[in-house]
């Protein structure tokens, strides 16, 4: 489902103790929070492009704050100074119109089209920023341009990259939505593998807001009752959360009797 892409910059705090608050607030879907521990910070590219991901995170789970993400949209891109920092920052605007894409918010498919090229064009083929490109860039091919071949590439290469880099987190969304595409052409053991890892990085890295799509997409690759018992749980951690990622919603209903 397209709605079930989701945003990942692939990095976890370190000994900072901003960044430690940052990814607490954002791991539990608290992105205005974290993106307020970064305001004062956001004369400097890093912190502007890092608040502003945040807040486009969160339009892509809560389909609200559009109006938010572009104001620090523009800061991010007036901050840049770097052409990684200014293809970073393509790279969120090109995620922000995605997320308003698939969203059925606006069609901004030609925008996030134009921005993923831009940034494409700035961003070194060796820069760590390279492979969360690559990995919007599927989701783009796969939910937007419906052409899973194209996906699969951009995801592998993703995939690739983030390993190289360590960038654990972003392997959790390459694992998934290489897994997505598996389930659909009916490759049932690639599938379950690559929801299972997903999962599991999820969970070690305390990422509770990602926790439940991460279950949900592994119960479709399960059989009863399996499938059941990991559909209870995904919806028990959504209501904790108060419903988010808005769009899980639907797939958590359980089917009507016939």
């Amino acid at each position: 489902m397209a709605h079930t892409a989701m945003s990942g910059s692939g990095t976890t705090a370190g000994d900072d103790p901003l960044q430690t608050a940052v990814w607490r607030l954002r791991s539990r879907g608290c992105w205005t929070d974290a993106a307020a521990l970064l305001a004062p910070h956001a004369a400097d590219p890093a912190p502007a492009l890092q608040r502003a991901s945040l807040l486009v995170e969160r339009c892509l789970f809560t389909a609200k704050g559009w109006a938010e993400a572009e104001d620090a949209l523009r800061v991010a891109e007036a901050t840049a100074r770097e052409d990684d920092e200014r293809g970073a920052a393509a790279c969120e605007r090109g995620h922000l119109a995605y997320a308003s894409t698939v969203l059925h918010v606006r069609d901004r498919a030609d925008e996030a089209r134009a921005a993923l090229s831009r940034a494409a064009a700035l961003i070194h083929p060796s820069a760590p920023g390279r492979a969360l490109l690559d990995f919007r860039r599927g989701l783009f091919a796969e939910h937007v341009a419906d052409s899973p071949q194209s996906a699969r590439a951009a995801y592998r290469r993703a995939h690739a990259a983030a390993t190289a880099h360590e960038e654990t987190l972003l392997l959790s969304f390459t694992w998934r939505h290489l897994a997505g595409l598996a389930l659909r052409e009916g490759e049932l053991a690639e599938a379950r593998h690559g929801f299972g890892e997903s999962l599991r990085i999820r969970e070690e890295l305390g990422y509770l807001v990602g926790t439940a799509p991460a279950l949900a997409a592994l119960a479709d690759a399960e059989p009863e009752p399996e499938a059941a018992r990991l559909r209870a749980e995904a919806g028990r951690l959504f209501r904790l959360l108060g419903g988010v990622p808005t769009w899980l919603a639907d797939q958590l209903t359980p089917p009507a009797p016939v």
